[in-house]
């Protein structure tokens, strides 16, 4: 059993960032013909239904757990519906950040380092919630800095409209793990994932109706990334995250899923032919060592932590 557990918090993970980082290429591949409201509304339906389908086949693994009364189940549907809400507010602002950060030229393996910075704001963030953030984690903020300028300023010290919308949604990104966080406690993970997608799906199809007119030609020619993303990026990932978490270490896990950066890189260079300039492929590997320093946690000294 002991064996059968380490297994799952280290390849359930893996398998997760893998889906993730090539969910960068996928979403690369559609940003020249879907606008991203149309592509983030249709992904989250797609979410939406396998994430029910999923909760259903736990519902029927589950079925001996004690039923809860009437009040737990009221009081669960309301801090479901309230977390639903927030995290799908925040999911929808960020995924289309990105996605429209990807349609501007941004290529899919910077995107997907830019994207990972939210793992050293997480820490940053925290502390407006009066968490402090340890020394590894301020030296992690000062190699994300670095690196995000190899990434992104250019010779004139001008940051592409891509890289910015992209910086924008590892901001919101963030936030949105707060929200997350704060949720968690008392909601259903999976059924939490499941209303934030419904949330994420209408913002984004308010998005669509007022702001883009979708070819839906088009959206036919790319219903096989838009399936990958929704189905496997959504459904499937979060799900290896959840079983990965149960019961691990959530560094070590929080340190494997980083690894989406870095086989979102792999994946544009494979499938797509895309190349970085050695500055950027600098920014990479900084910002990398950034992403892991911000998870570490280092033995701090008795005194220390008396005062602590």
């Amino acid at each position: 059993m002991k064996k059968t557990n380490q297994v799952r918090q280290v390849v359930f993970p893996i398998l997760a960032a893998l889906i993730w980082g090539t969910a960068f290429v996928a979403q690369d591949v559609v940003s020249d013909k879907i606008d991203a409201f149309t592509f983030n509304a249709l992904r989250s339906a797609v979410a939406v239904v396998v994430l029910l389908i999923i909760i259903r086949i736990f519902d029927r693994f589950n079925k001996d757990t004690p039923r809860p009364t009437e009040a737990e189940k009221k009081q669960d549907r309301k801090q479901l519906m309230w977390g639903g809400l927030w995290c799908g507010l925040a999911l929808g602002v960020a995924s289309n950040f990105q996605q429209a950060g990807i349609g501007a030229g941004t290529d899919a393996g910077k995107a997907g380092f830019i994207t990972a910075l939210y793992v050293v704001l997480v820490p940053v963030f925290g502390l407006f919630f009066k968490r402090k953030a340890s020394l590894p984690v301020w030296i992690a903020v000062g190699l994300s800095v670095v690196a995000l300028y190899l990434l992104c300023i250019k010779g004139d010290f001008s940051l592409a409209p891509g890289d910015l919308l992209i910086l924008c949604c590892a901001v919101v990104f963030a936030a949105h793990i707060l929200i997350i966080d704060h949720f968690t406690a008392t909601v259903d993970g999976i059924k939490l994932s499941c209303a934030q997608f419904f949330v994420c799906g209408v913002v984004s199809a308010i998005g669509m109706v007022l702001f883009s007119h979708p070819d839906w030609n088009a959206v036919w020619e790319c219903a096989v990334p838009i399936l990958f993303v929704g189905v496997f990026s959504s459904g499937v990932a979060y799900t290896l995250q959840i079983l990965a978490q149960k019961d691990s270490n959530p560094t070590v896990v929080t340190i494997l899923l980083s690894l989406e950066s870095v086989f979102a890189v792999i994946a544009g260079a494979l499938i797509l032919h895309q190349k970085m300039t050695p500055r950027e492929y600098a920014g990479c590997v900084i910002m990398f060592i950034a992403v892991i320093l911000a998870q570490l946690e280092f033995p701090i000294k008795k005194k220390d932590a008396e005062k602590v």
